[in-house]
């Protein structure tokens, strides 16, 4: 298997080092983070923990939220750094809910900076994910695809703007997630969020790029 090849890579690279220190891994999100209609450990998050062999990460994440409030769970959960690998993706619920892109560029650099102060100041241990494309699922029958569509690409394009002159990593997995209109075995019972198998691909995407991450520890 693929993974399991990959994952003994990533031992070598990401744990060489690891055995006087446990790897802390931080994943900040929403839905997509901790895996809304999967079994806990099918979230991308802890699949990806089990590819790279390190231990579970600390999820800050939760259905629903937007930048926003995923910066106040912050501020209430209060994580203490630094971290070895952190990840970021946000800002679905800001499309989802109207929200101006001008507001989600803002508050995702806030957010970015956060993340990046999470990780010791070093840019390269922050893996920031692509939003992915709600628009192709079952849920979004009767709703303006299109438009879902391009502007879940202009809230990425600003993510990935700012994810680069950050000096942090960027992961594009919306092409994977617009496969999910022809492939139901990549949508959730929910008809809406990712199935574990989804999830699987984007580890097989995320993985080598948080392994490269970890190497700037």
């Amino acid at each position: 298997m693929r993974l399991a090849l990959l994952g003994g890579l990533f031992l070598a690279i990401a744990c060489g080092t690891s055995a006087r220190v446990p790897i802390r891994f931080l994943a900040l999100g929403d839905s997509y983070t901790i895996g809304e209609s999967v079994p806990s450990s099918d979230a991308w998050p802890n699949q990806m923990a089990r590819a790279l062999r390190i231990p579970e990460p600390q999820i800050i994440a939760r259905t629903g939220w937007t930048t926003d409030e995923l910066s106040a769970a912050i501020d209430a959960a209060d994580p203490r750094g630094p971290f070895d690998l952190v990840t970021l993706l946000i800002g679905v619920n800001n499309q989802y809910r109207g929200r101006s892109a001008d507001e989600y560029w803002q508050q995702f650099d806030a957010l970015l900076k956060r993340a990046i102060g999470f990780a010791g100041g070093t840019a390269q241990r922050v893996v920031v994910v692509s939003i992915p494309d709600w628009g192709v699922t079952p849920f979004a029958a009767g709703r303006d695809r299109a438009r879902v569509g391009s502007e879940i690409d202009r809230f990425n394009a600003i993510g990935r703007e700012e994810t680069s002159r950050a000096g942090a990593r960027w992961v594009d997995i919306t092409p994977i997630s617009r496969r999910a209109s022809a492939e139901p075995r990549l949508i959730a019972p929910d008809g809406l969020h990712p199935s574990a198998a989804m999830y699987a691909e984007w580890v097989k995407m995320i993985g080598p790029v948080a392994a490269e991450a970890l190497r700037a520890r």
